[in-house]
């Protein structure tokens, strides 16, 4: 097959709430400043949330092997793009155009992938074309029920996001229907910047008490103190639409059950109970009694675990949630806004609203392992998962392949002036929109 490059393709689609960031837990682990260009062969493929990983080997001078790997995105977002396991052969050739990382010389964060067949994919390339997740179904889709109730049954997805610059070097994460307004690498002012509450990504959304300041002081994304660093959900908000997931709801007459795309979630929603029971065992998910008001379903939900609703945010037993679900049936669209209180931690409350349509695969969730604190190259150093410091290089301090600064935009790409420089001080893993993917 003849060289192509594989780029992102734009349609079009609704733009996305500001709670829909597929933002990780970070860039800290690599060195942005710096490119390396790895070549072997693929030896194996860990196609999983909230990140990917190539393996491969190359061959040394001397004809001894060494053992490398590179990080993509997560699987499920890869396999919204286009994207398999089935691309990455043990046996053929591959070459990693990415930045190192901080703690393992043989490890990368994935700029670009050059494939055995000739073809290159940048970290954030379509390779089949995006259906829109807002758009409305090739067949019919009868908006209610039998019953008469909204029909919110199926499977639904917030739009996917990338980043304005492909290779994920630079830029901020932006809806895909919209990345051709931007400039490779631009970073376009955060969503919700202006002021007000919103969910899954931003600065500080609610007043803090006292305890709630506190803990949000301490928390440290980069750790297992983050729940999805343990491949735990983080909150009944925060995961519906974060990272692209594909969420699928069922309406069962007296229960509607949500299950989210990532980590194994599921949500039950009892629609004949008009009050909580008295003693709930506390949950992630808590207990959840909803009711159709005007169309419009409206969930109350209590009995929470204590843990985060939405970092560095953190949430007690105290919590009280209300969501309201409205379906558009022009466009085939879930609109959720949402209410939080939690005395404990907050004075205000805390809102915001996201978007989800029917989505561009069927749901199936992958599997989740977090790979960052592995300690790839065994030579004692690798990610401290309690305290998210950055560290020395490992053992193996000589580079295991050349290493020259990140290529500079070309002159007819160069990037608005808007675009944060590479030194900006590195911000906190949930500022998705100057966090890389």
């Amino acid at each position: 097959m003849s060289t192509r490059i594989l780029r992102l393709a734009a349609v079009p689609a609704a733009l996305l709430a500001a709670g829909a960031a597929e933002a990780h837990h970070g860039f800290g682990n690599f060195d942005r400043s710096r490119e390396v260009t790895l070549e072997g062969t693929i030896t194996s493929i860990d196609f999983v949330n909230p990140h990917a990983y190539v393996y491969f080997e190359t061959t040394n001078a001397d004809g001894t092997k060494t053992a490398k790997r590179c990080e993509m995105r997560a699987a499920t977002v890869l396999r919204r793009s286009g994207w398999s396991a089935e691309m990455f052969k043990a046996g053929e050739p591959i070459k990693i155009e990415g930045a190192p990382d901080r703690f393992d010389t043989n490890s990368c964060y994935v700029h670009t992938i050059l494939f055995a067949d000739g073809t290159t994919a940048d970290r954030y390339a379509q390779l089949s074309k995006p259906a829109p997740a807002a758009a409305a179904p090739a067949a019919p889709r009868a908006a209610r029920l039998p019953s008469g109730e909204p029909n919110i049954t199926g499977d639904w997805a917030p739009e996917q996001v990338v980043m304005t610059d492909p290779r994920g070097r630079s830029g901020a994460l932006v809806p895909v229907s919209r990345v051709d307004e931007f400039e490779p690498g631009e970073s376009p002012a955060p969503p919700g910047a202006a002021g007000g509450n919103r969910g899954g990504g931003g600065r500080a959304r609610v007043t803090f008490t006292p305890a709630g300041q506190a803990a949000a002081d301490a928390f440290r994304g980069g750790t297992r103190e983050n729940p999805r660093m343990r491949c735990e959900t983080t909150s009944i908000l925060f995961d519906w639409t974060f990272d692209g997931p594909v969420n699928r709801i069922t309406q069962n007459g007296d229960t509607i059950t949500l299950q989210y795309g990532q980590l194994g979630f599921t949500r039950t929603i009892h629609m004949n109970m008009s009050e909580h029971p008295a003693n709930i065992e506390p949950s992630r998910a808590g207990h959840s009694i909803g009711r159709w008001e005007n169309d419009v379903l409206i969930v109350d939900t209590v009995g929470f675990a204590e843990g985060y609703l939405n970092p560095p945010i953190k949430n007690s037993g105290e919590l009280h949630v209300v969501e309201r679900f409205t379906l558009d049936p022009s466009t085939m669209t879930i609109t959720r806004e949402y209410t939080a209180t939690d005395p404990v931690y907050f004075t205000d409350e805390y809102t915001g609203r996201d978007t989800i349509g029917v989505a561009d695969l069927p749901y199936s969730p992958d599997p989740c392992t977090e790979l960052t604190f592995v300690d790839f190259s065994g030579d004692g150093v690798a990610p401290d998962a309690n305290s998210g410091g950055i560290g020395p290089q490992g053992a193996a301090a000589a580079p295991a392949a050349a290493v020259a600064p990140a290529a500079a935009p070309a002159a007819g790409d160069a990037p608005s002036a808007s675009v944060a420089p590479a030194e900006e001080e590195e911000a906190a893993w949930w500022e998705f929109w100057k966090w890389f993917d």
